[in-house]
């Protein structure tokens, strides 16, 4: 098979399974609406950061060797894993924004429940995850964003990651990491 056949099948993959994540988030909209359920913003994350995965993979290929090309056209498994850790980084990103580790301007803010007066509870912990979302619609789009460059960009989570243990040794608190 020749570069050019490579190149067509892989980006036939990639096109694929973005339409099936664009899809899978289609359809926990859908269903939420229609079932007049909760957002499932994790899953929402998730799916944005594999899908940048996806698009990195595309913007990449162009320039990957012979060698790589022919592994990413013999195996599902050789493309679907960069955008899976793209999805797993979208949601440690959720996390670090949740946490406020990295805040300003260009991150979302989030309503998080507070736990009532005896302290966190089961109901509390059921609150986080069925009751966090963006304060506003701008927030949300960031969260999104910010999602798909976290699959996008394979470093960008990881360097926030070291920043902030480095941050964490050098005696800084959280609110000095930016």
């Amino acid at each position: 098979m020749s570069r050019i056949e490579q190149y067509h099948t892989v980006t036939r993959r990639l096109i694929i399974m973005t339409l099936i994540c664009v899809l899978l988030f289609a359809s926990i909209f859908a269903v939420s609406y229609v079932l007049q359920q909760r957002f499932l913003l994790t899953s929402a994350c998730f799916l944005c950061g594999i899908v940048g995965g996806f698009v990195s993979i595309q913007q990449r290929l162009p320039k990957v060797s012979n060698t790589e090309l022919g592994m990413l056209t013999k195996s599902w498994f050789q493309i679907l894993l960069v955008p899976i850790f793209g999805g797993v980084f979208a949601l440690v990103l959720y996390c670090v924004f949740l946490s406020g580790i990295i805040s300003g301007h260009l991150f979302p803010e989030f309503f998080v429940p507070q736990a009532g007066s005896n302290g966190p509870d089961d109901q509390f912990m059921w609150d986080i995850f069925s009751k966090t979302y963006p304060k506003t619609t701008e927030d949300f789009a960031k969260l999104l964003f910010w999602c798909f460059v976290a699959g996008f960009s394979e470093r960008f989570v990881p360097q926030i990651i070291n920043k902030t243990l480095n941050g964490t040794a050098d005696g800084k608190t959280a609110s000095t990491i930016k």
